[in-house]
């Protein structure tokens, strides 16, 4: 992703406060990919070296905040299963009622509005897990980026 290693990979390397300011402006999601490369243009005064420190610490803003995302979905995967195991319960709890010798269709009526309502929050989820899922790859995606803008100035 990034073609030009720092010389001391040992260490982190310090950012002048100019490029600090820069890194910390790419890491902003809310920044397009437009008005990050006019500010990587505007700081023109910076050396090769700084644009390799911006990357890195760019790079490790947002993977961590990638990791929080994988965070994020691992936990939205653990609730989804215990949702479904849930759901399965009430279906057996129904199904168990419903083949009793005198039915108590008050708790059934109770237990399938229960069951309908977890079905319903159970599919929402599902569905907005899609977009959960992107949000890696986005992120992903916009450090590539950001690479390409920052390294177009250190060929320069």
């Amino acid at each position: 992703m990034w073609p030009n290693p720092p010389e001391n990979q040992d260490t982190a390397p310090v950012l002048s406060p100019e490029a600090a300011r820069l890194a910390e402006l790419l890491a902003l999601r809310r920044l397009t990919l437009e008005e990050a490369e006019s500010a990587v243009l505007a700081s023109a005064n910076l050396a090769s070296d700084d644009y390799t420190a911006i990357f890195l610490d760019v790079f490790e803003r947002l993977n961590q905040r990638r990791s929080e995302v994988m965070d994020g979905i691992i936990r939205y995967a653990r609730n989804q299963a215990r949702m479904a195991q849930e759901i399965d319960a009430l279906r057996v709890e129904i199904a168990d009622l419903s083949k009793g010798e005198s039915p108590d269709f008050d708790r059934i009526d109770q237990l399938e509005e229960d069951l309908d309502w977890r079905a319903r929050v159970f599919d929402d989820r599902r569905r907005s897990l899609t977009y959960a899922c992107e949000t890696p790859v986005l992120l992903e995606k916009r450090l590539y980026a950001l690479a390409q803008i920052l390294a177009a100035r250190v060929t320069e």
